[in-house]
């Protein structure tokens, strides 16, 4: 769950379902009771239906975990945060980084660092859809260096130039728990 709709989308379900809960937020549900392993099915079912995931292991909630503070770290703007994503994830998760980093290449296939370069990009698309700052400040709101180097990695990422993305529009934008 990566927004406001899934929390209510999941709320829903539940109550559905006639399952009690306490509290439902990003990626984590408090249920009353524990589930039998037919009402796990039923909500796993429900979940798929809709594009969610049940996550049920230790080793899938830390992934999750990883994700939901990588976006969150885009999300809150990098340019006056003085702390790096690794510390930022550590801190949040209380394990290694680098037990971190390898478990989520493992699962993944792809390294903590890529996904957000992959979670930048996304930002810097919905930035560039919403038309109302330039490509400079863009590319420090979200991090990059320079324009120049917000050009290289998002032509790297999408196989076009920003410039040319802000002509074509939303019609190439992910969600960002699609990314």
């Amino acid at each position: 769950m990566v927004c406001q709709r899934c929390i209510l989308t999941v709320e829903t379900i539940l109550k559905d379902l006639d399952l009690p809960f306490s509290k439902v937020v990003l990626g984590e549900v408090d249920l009353v009771n524990d589930l039998s392993a037919i009402q796990l099915k039923e909500i796993d079912k429900a979940f798929v239906k809709l594009g969610f995931e049940l996550i049920e292991t230790r080793v899938n909630k830390i992934i999750e975990d990883i994700k939901k503070r990588v976006i969150a770290y885009v999300q809150e703007g990098i340019p006056d945060r003085k702390r790096r994503l690794s510390s930022f994830i550590t801190s949040a998760l209380h394990y290694d980084y680098s037990y971190l980093s390898d478990l989520f290449s493992s699962i993944e296939g792809l390294t903590i660092e890529k996904y957000f370069i992959i979670q930048r990009i996304e930002k810097v698309k919905e930035l560039i859809v919403y038309d109302q700052l330039s490509l400079t400040e863009i590319a420090y709101q979200t991090g990059f260096s320079s324009v120049h180097h917000l050009s290289g990695q998002f032509k790297k990422q999408t196989g076009i130039n920003a410039s040319h993305f802000k002509k074509i529009g939303a019609a190439r934008r992910k969600s960002i728990d699609k990314a």
